[in-house]
């Protein structure tokens, strides 16, 4: 039997069906999805609208390359820039949000001829050549992977990056909250520090959306919790509920050339079909909203329960810091209470469950943690 390259832990679990925030296994077990696959099941596993336009779609045609027209991809783009409050942005759309920082970062140093990028610790914006670079994990920084033109300053520090924005700066990229670094959530000062630094300076500001933005936070990108504009954000994961879609949202500052950005897959027919319909589903069923409303349901939840060390978060992406490692208390949760959640580092488990969750399944959750709480502290 051929081997797969053998990069990631497994879990003995195969998820064989899904509806809404629910997986099924190969014996029939259900668990709660908590985690979505990494945000990335914004509106629920097999939603019947969702399923029925991409078989729609497949009867029609699935796939052609962007040397003709595909008209999927401006009507995806109406509607998201109609959705996110962008009106006047123009939408480049690739394959992962790797991809989408990739091309962010080479666009703003096309637009400034720069190569000087800030980026923040604990930020995680990809592992493709520019975007790892851009990534405070050197483990995953090959010797190919040149980053020497990063400069690296503390997340929500406004005077590290009054000071460290310059002239020099080609590009500066963010997260508005820090997914991979632990559900971090910039202050407004900080990004709005960012903001005014760049247009000093003529710096590129980018935010990365990829995990927090599409709706995730209860605004359609976070950093608009923060009254600024960003000149390129980024997004993937929950832009297509599962089907590979990446891209940027390009302010007008940047004027488009023939060839100056590219991509074989990426605005394909069936991509642009899942992501207008997740569009869709959002605004009809009002999911930035009830993101808001279950969101905070969760946080009064686990704050009644008590026993963190801190709760980090917005909407319906949520870290809850302990003060001991929680990879006991996860692999509880998942092989006692069959509900699946994320970590981020250690301590901390990271919440980040489909739009669409309700009321109930945030209970069967809140009883659940107390209860593996309860089992922790008994043990020590």
């Amino acid at each position: 039997m051929a081997e797969l390259f053998n990069v990631y832990p497994l879990y003995d679990i195969e998820p064989v069906r899904a509806q809404g925030s629910y997986l099924w296994d190969v014996d029939g077990t259900r668990y709660l999805d908590l985690y979505g696959g990494h945000a990335v099941i914004s509106v629920g596993h097999t939603h019947p609208r969702y399923v029925q336009a991409l078989t729609d779609q497949l009867h029609k045609i699935s796939f052609y390359s962007n040397s003709v027209r595909i008209p999927q991809q401006q009507e995806l783009a109406d509607k998201l820039t109609s959705l996110s409050d962008h009106p006047d942005y123009a939408l480049f759309l690739c394959n992962s949000g790797a991809e989408a920082n990739e091309n962010a970062l080479k666009l703003a140093s096309f637009h400034n001829g720069r190569t000087q990028v800030i980026s923040f610790r604990k930020g995680f914006h990809g592992r493709t050549a520019g975007a790892v670079a851009a990534t405070d994990n050197p483990a995953i920084v090959a010797p190919v992977n040149y980053n020497k033109h990063v400069t690296f300053l503390p997340y929500n520090d406004a005077d590290a990056a009054r000071q460290a924005i310059t002239t020099e700066t080609c590009a500066v990229i963010v997260e508005g909250i820090q997914g991979v670094g632990g559900i971090h959530v910039a202050s407004d000062e900080f990004l709005q520090t960012l903001r005014q630094r760049c247009d000093e300076t003529g710096a590129v500001l980018i935010l990365d959306g990829v995990q927090c933005g599409y709706g995730r936070s209860g605004k359609f990108f976070s950093h608009q919790f923060s009254g600024i504009q960003a000149d390129i954000i980024s997004m993937a994961k929950g832009m297509g509920n599962g089907f590979p879609i990446g891209g940027i949202l390009i302010s007008p500052k940047f004027k488009p050339s023939y060839g100056l950005l590219g991509t074989t897959f990426g605005g394909n027919h069936l991509a642009c079909t899942a992501a207008v319909a997740v569009l869709d589903i959002m605004k009809d069923e009002g999911l930035i909203d009830n993101a808001v409303r279950v969101g905070d349901y969760f946080l009064d939840g686990i704050r009644q329960i008590g026993g963190y060390k801190e709760l980090r978060g917005r909407g319906l992406m949520i870290g809850i810091e302990y003060d001991f490692p929680v990879d006991t208390l996860r692999k509880t949760l998942l092989f006692e209470h069959k509900q699946f959640t994320g970590v981020a580092g250690k301590n901390t488990i990271r919440l980040l469950p489909s739009l669409a969750i309700g009321i109930n399944e945030a209970d069967m959750f809140l009883e659940a943690l107390e209860k593996c709480l309860k089992t922790e502290n008994t043990a020590v």
